[in-house]
């Protein structure tokens, strides 16, 4: 099964269910499944650093009761993006403390004596890829349970009766859940054209990580990889419309990003370390070294320059449309 083609009357109850993968969907599925399911395991190439974080917010809860919905949003808003920086921050600065960190609170949720370092050590240093958080550590009440467990290791094989292993060992399984091998598509497999003439993406500049280089009228949303992925997305909402209020203003029926003469230094645009990524990186545009063709992933500076930079900047071109006048019928 995919996560995504789930079938709805697929019944897991008393079954053995193995999860392939390590990421977000493995770590929401495994304790779903494992209230019904004879047994969970959650099979992964390689661990993946997982905190937990309490399902209820308690000061969001208190700001509410204290001050109505209206007026403690926004300040729930504004301490969710400042936490999730400073974890962020911590982790980039100060690494090794962090990766200690993160096992101690791992090694206090699972049963005494478990193999922390062969299932929860994962390689890389935290946030070079993405931190999973599961509320109020429902992924690890699985494994204390014994409803569900971890295996890393590689698959060597499909069995008429589950997987067998690199190791020679085999997985009994009745239902494979196959929780990994995103492939990213750039930009949902569309063919750009201008002026009849293909788009090749790797050769385009992302400008403020919305718009590329000499291609008009175009815009897309990338969210954060160091925050909410939304938290960006919104913040891209905001400009695209500033950029079509600009253009009704002023009659303009186009605009385009107008990259700089001369050589340019560019880089991959996700510098971010996952393997969907790396896989896809050399399809996808490239970003510049300074503003505005900076993929920035800093909420603050977004801020500034997504929703209140003036649009017009000398870098987005607009142009109207030629109309014919004098026409007689």
């Amino acid at each position: 099964m995919h996560p995504q083609a789930w079938p709805a009357d697929l019944d897991h109850r008393g079954r053995r269910v193995v999860v392939i993968g390590s990421g977000a969907t493995a770590v929401t599925l495994v304790p779903a499944l494992a209230t019904d399911a004879a047994h969970v395991t959650m099979l992964q190439r390689t661990p993946t650093y997982i905190l937990s974080a309490p399902a209820k917010d308690r000061i969001a809860n208190a700001l509410r009761r204290a001050l109505g919905d209206d007026r403690a949003h926004p300040l729930v808003r504004q301490k969710n993006i400042a936490v999730q920086r400073l974890l962020w921050r911590a982790c980039r600065r100060f690494p090794e403390q962090a990766r200690r960190v993160i096992r101690w609170t791992n090694a206090r949720q699972l049963p005494a004596g478990y193999p922390v370092d062969e299932h929860f050590s994962p390689p890389y240093d935290p946030w070079d890829q993405r931190l999973c958080l599961v509320p109020d550590g429902d992924f690890f009440a699985a494994i204390r349970s014994g409803s569900a467990s971890v295996v890393t290791d590689r698959v060597r094989r499909f069995t008429e009766t589950g997987i067998e292993l690199e190791s020679g060992e085999e997985l009994e399984a009745d239902i494979v859940v196959t929780a990994t091998g995103l492939e990213l598509l750039p930009f949902g497999g569309i063919e750009l054209t201008v002026d009849g003439a293909p788009v090749d993406l790797t050769e385009r500049l992302a400008y403020r990580g919305t718009m590329l280089d000499g291609v008009p009228n175009f815009a897309y949303a990338i969210g954060y990889t160091n925050a909410s992925w939304t938290l960006k997305v919104g913040l891209l909402c905001t400009y695209f419309t500033r950029v079509l209020e600009h253009m009704d203003r002023l009659g303009y029926d186009a605009c385009r990003p107008e990259r700089p003469a001369g050589p340019v230094l560019t880089r991959p645009l996700l510098d971010f370390g996952a393997g969907y990524v790396r896989r896809a990186v050399d399809r996808l545009p490239k970003q510049g070294e300074r503003a505005p063709w900076v993929m920035s992933m800093n909420y603050y500076e977004d801020v500034a320059l997504l929703r209140r930079a003036p649009v017009d900047d000398g870098v987005l071109r607009f142009e109207r449309a030629r109309r014919a006048t004098g026409v007689t019928v």
